[in-house]
């Protein structure tokens, strides 16, 4: 699957994780079930899921060393309260926000309806990933009745936000699936393809950049990776919202190293070395300077489209000096291009996976990304060239013999 149509057909963590399953799948990859005995071989190709919305791969190589890519499944959208749509002159979506959403730019374009519906079998309850074949939009109010609108427009997700639904529609299960449904996960997301722009299409647009570009290119990284080490992808789930749930926590991952460990016969002592000597790249996507508001950025270190793989320092992030280094001198060995991101120090940033992994499993942790613009827009916007040398540095990193023990770092 092309990263485009990847872009385009992953709605939602669960459309993600089916297409990240799928990609693997046609790799080689076994899959596993948490809860029975994993048993393993040397150099083979694995993965787990969890809630349909989070996958862990994992390729298990010789050295008792782990390398491991985060990054998220999920992006900002609007989550659907319930089965009933509000009634006014017309039905209504009766939606909430998910996630940091910049609610204005959802307005007057086509979203879908997918996600997932909980059924009731003659076994008990089955889910079932679904995508409406029909769009519905938020209008606008016209300017004509809101003449201040281009002096600032405060989004009220009460009632504002609310998709149109349909003139006489009632209730949304029925819209999407003949069976019975007993609840459901569903969300109205950006339905606008993804499409390159600038003179030389150089730049690359699309609803959820961040972060399915870095879900993409774990797991192409990994498919294509020969690993020395332990080499695992973890794409989890709810990362927009803090990282709560079974399937958006670290503990996931954890259980997951516990069974790997476990099914390579390594002792309590080996898989303690293997990740006090082992990295973790927390992969999200930072902030480009952006050209209209360069007074946002950091005046001396700020990031920009087109300038590689960005590591991503500030106290939200996991980065400290020995991590950077160490990942930097990766990038450097494989030529690959790269960039630091400060913030300016009177504002703060985004959270990632990588301090509450790296608190988790107690390794160390490099927050990286790539630069874009717009971030949590409907339409978000990253250079093509840094998507190339993201994937290069995430098969070289998962490819590579790290041994990042505390009396000294060797790469291989």
């Amino acid at each position: 699957m092309k990263l485009k149509q990847f872009l385009n057909e992953s709605y939602t963590a669960f459309h993600t994780t089916a297409n990240v399953c799928n990609m693997l799948k046609e790799n080689g990859f076994a899959e596993l079930t948490l809860g029975s005995e994993f048993k393993l071989k040397r150099g083979g190709k694995y993965y787990v899921t969890r809630n349909g919305s989070s996958v862990i791969a994992f390729v298990a190589g010789n050295k008792n060393i782990f390398n491991i890519v985060g990054s998220h499944t999920d992006s900002p959208a609007f989550k659907i309260k319930g089965n009933k749509a509000v009634q006014s002159d017309v039905a209504r979506l009766n939606t909430e926000k998910y996630g940091g959403a910049l609610l204005y730019t959802y307005f007057d374009r086509p979203l879908k309806v997918a996600g997932r519906v909980l059924t009731e079998t003659e076994n008990g309850v089955q889910s079932q990933l679904v995508t409406s074949k029909y769009t519905v939009v938020i209008p606008s109010l016209a300017i004509h009745q809101n003449r201040g609108v281009n002096d600032g427009f405060a989004v009220n997700p009460q009632g504002d936000t609310f998709p149109l639904f349909g003139s006489s529609a009632t209730d949304v299960y029925s819209t999407l699936t003949d069976n019975k449904v007993l609840d459901a996960d569903l969300y109205a997301v950006p339905a606008t393809e993804a499409f390159t722009s600038g003179v030389n299409d150089e730049f690359l647009c699309s609803a959820r950049l961040d972060n399915l570009t870095s879900v993409y290119a774990s797991i192409q990284g990994l498919i294509e990776s020969k690993p020395k080490s332990i080499a695992v992808v973890a794409c989890l789930d709810n990362e927009e919202v803090g990282s709560g749930t079974r399937q958006g926590n670290p503990t996931f991952v954890e259980q997951a190293i516990n069974e790997i460990c476990d099914g390579l016969n390594m002792s309590r002592a080996e898989k303690r070395a293997a990740l006090e000597n082992g990295v973790m790249l927390s992969v999200d996507n930072g902030q480009a300077r952006h050209p209209a508001f360069t007074q946002k950025s950091d005046p001396e270190i700020f990031a920009v489209m087109g300038g590689g793989v960005t590591i991503k320092h500030h106290i939200n992030y996991a980065t400290d000096g020995l991590s950077s280094a160490i990942i930097k001198k990766l990038l450097c060995d494989n030529g690959i291009k790269h960039q630091d991101l400060y913030n300016r120090s009177d504002m703060s940033c985004g959270t990632t996976l990588g301090l509450a992994a790296s608190r988790q499993l107690g390794i160390k942790t490099c927050d990286i990304g790539i630069a874009q613009l717009a971030m949590h827009s409907a339409c978000e916007t990253c250079a093509v060239a840094d998507i190339d040398e993201m994937h290069k540095c995430l098969k070289a990193f998962l490819s590579a013999e790290i041994n990042a023990a505390e009396q000294g770092v060797t790469i291989k």
